[in-house]
């Protein structure tokens, strides 16, 4: 049986991993990082620490909450205001687990002289006949998070357990019922950790390094000004509602131009894109692929977008050309395009370009 660290947000699905690796025999460590402290002092949802707290003292484990508050502002919200500043939507979780979360989390594996880390993500760690490691997609596809895990690294993936793999929600819930853990009805957050309410443009403003973006022009796809929008940290490629804008037909933000300060609306039809370029990326199952590589995939656009198939086109050194089957709506300057094999295993990805 191995020493394992496993990393307790304070919801259910972090109890009940560790409640399994407990079960199954393994020396447990809880730990939570403490990564977000709102201005009035509230704890961020990743980060709940009286919860796990009550979860470690229920199972009967040791715990640690662990500062790591400035390394998620310098992988994870200062990152974030400067890519919805030049007009892109990213995704911070994906950066935090790798960056934060994962590094943090190995550091002090190896202070506490442990085998491994854990985590209560819906996926699965596969190694590969070449010995490469990968994450697989977890048995029920409604709660897989194989997206968000696409940028670990090897030495990541190497030394990590992820409980829940073959796991439902359901049963999840039932086995926090069953062995009495407090969180077992605890919510399921929805939001960024960090932005509780959803409202990114206000977060954005509070703490932005220098001056935001004021309002600009509303303009279609042939530069005629439709109206005045808010400043374009409040808009995503694909968005329709909060526009302001009385049109005669349903119209979607389908770019955002920061250099000229404008927010281009068009048709939902506008939105349908054959192929996208990706830069950024990381490689899985596979090792990085010489230029000129071409290979079939499995790719999804963001986190609920279901797969598409299509084919990947290594265009430069840190560049991909994606053609898909059958075109995708609105891919999201910012966002990631995650490649899939036909066994449900991460091959790579990279940001939309």
């Amino acid at each position: 049986m191995a020493k394992v660290l496993i990393g307790m947000s304070g919801g259910v699905d972090s109890a009940v991993a560790a409640y399994l690796l407990k079960k199954q025999g393994h020396e447990v460590i809880g730990v939570t990082l403490r990564t977000w402290v709102s201005d009035d002092g509230t704890e961020s949802r990743c980060c709940e620490i009286d919860d796990a707290r009550r979860v470690a003292m229920r199972l009967g484990i040791p715990y640690y909450p662990l500062n790591s508050l400035r390394a998620f502002q310098e992988e994870v919200t200062e990152p974030f205001i400067h890519d919805y500043l030049e007009g892109r939507t990213p995704n911070p979780c994906i950066l935090c687990n790798r960056h934060v979360k994962w590094e943090r989390m190995l550091y002090f594996m190896k202070v506490l002289q442990a085998d491994y880390v854990a985590t209560g993500h819906y996926a699965g760690i596969r190694r590969m006949p070449n010995r490469r490691y990968t994450v697989q997609m977890a048995r029920h596809g409604e709660k897989d998070q194989t997206y968000m895990l696409y940028r670990l690294t090897q030495e990541q993936l190497q030394h990590t357990m992820m409980p829940l793999s073959g796991c439902s929600k359901e049963e999840v819930r039932a086995m926090a019922r069953e062995f009495d853990l407090a969180v077992a009805s605890k919510p399921d957050s929805q939001e960024l950790c960090f932005v509780p309410e959803g409202n990114y443009g206000d977060f954005i403003r509070c703490h932005a390094p220098g001056e935001v973006p004021g309002e600009g022009d509303f303009v279609d796809e042939s530069g005629r000004i439709l109206g005045r929008h808010r400043g374009i940290i409040h808009y995503t490629v694909g968005q329709r509602r909060g526009l302001g804008i009385a049109a005669g037909e349903r119209i979607f933000v389908t770019e955002i131009r920061p250099k000229e300060n404008q927010v281009v609306l068009g048709p939902e039809e506008s939105l349908y894109r054959e192929e996208i370029r990706c830069t950024d990326l990381n490689f899985l199952s596979i090792p990085d692929p010489e230029p000129g590589t071409v290979f079939r995939c499995q790719a999804k656009i963001r986190y609920h977008h279901p797969a598409v198939a299509a084919t990947v086109t290594v265009t430069g050194d840190d560049n991909v050309l994606v053609r898909f089957d059958t075109p995708v709506r609105a891919p999201a300057p910012g966002q990631s395009a995650v490649f899939y094999d036909d066994d449900r295993c991460v091959i790579g990805g990279g940001i939309i370009a």
